[in-house]
C-alpha cells in the first residue's frame, strides 16, 4: 500500500469547475502569471485563505472551497515545506511545469471538504448550479459530491 500525505488547497469558482470537470482527478494548469502551484499543509490555513481571501474576491466568484487530496509521500520529498507567515502557514511550491506530474501522484480523488460564500444565499444557489453543470458533464446522472 502506498503511503500518502493529505494536502489541502483553497480554490475559487473557476478552479472548482475545472477540478470537477477532471472528475476530481487533478488540478488545472496554472495561468501564465502563476509560476507555482501552492498546496498547503493543513486545513486551517486552507480555510483561512478560502474564507478570508477567496470568498470576498470577485475574481474567485465570491466563493472559496477547501479541497483535500492525498499524494504519494515519498514523491513529495522533492518539495521542501515553506513557512510563509505564522507557523501554521506552511505550503509547498510546485513549479507550474511540474503540475501534471504532481497530478499523476495523487492517490484517489480531490475532495471538497468546506465551502465559504461571500454573498447571500441566492449567490450560493447560483454557484452550486454552475458547479452542478460542470459535474454533470462528467457524471450526467449524479449530484455534486458536496453541497
Amino acid at each position: 500500500m502506498t503511503e500518502t500525505l493529505t494536502l489541502y488547497r483553497p480554490v475559487g469558482l473557476k478552479e472548482a469547475e475545472l477540478v470537477l470537470a477532471s472528475d476530481c482527478r487533478g488540478f488545472p494548469p496554472r495561468l501564465p502569471d502563476q509560476p507555482f502551484f501552492y498546496p498547503v499543509m493543513n486545513a486551517d490555513y486552507a480555510r483561512q485563505i478560502a474564507r478570508d481571501w477567496n470568498a470576498p474576491d470577485a475574481g474567485s466568484g465570491h466563493v472559496g472551497f477547501v479541497t483535500a487530496f492525498d499524494v504519494e509521500s515519498s514523491w513529495l520529498t522533492r518539495y521542501p515545506v515553506r513557512t510563509v507567515g505564522a507557523a501554521r502557514h506552511q505550503e509547498l511550491w510546485v513549479p507550474a511545469e511540474e503540475l501534471e506530474d504532481f497530478n499523476a501522484h495523487l492517490v484517489g480523488p480531490i475532495r471538497f471538504i468546506e465551502s465559504w460564500y461571500g454573498l447571500d444565499e441566492t449567490h450560493r444557489a447560483t454557484v452550486l448550479a454552475q458547479l452542478q453543470a460542470a459535474w454533470t458533464q462528467v457524471h450526467p446522472h449524479s449530484p455534486l459530491p458536496f453541497s
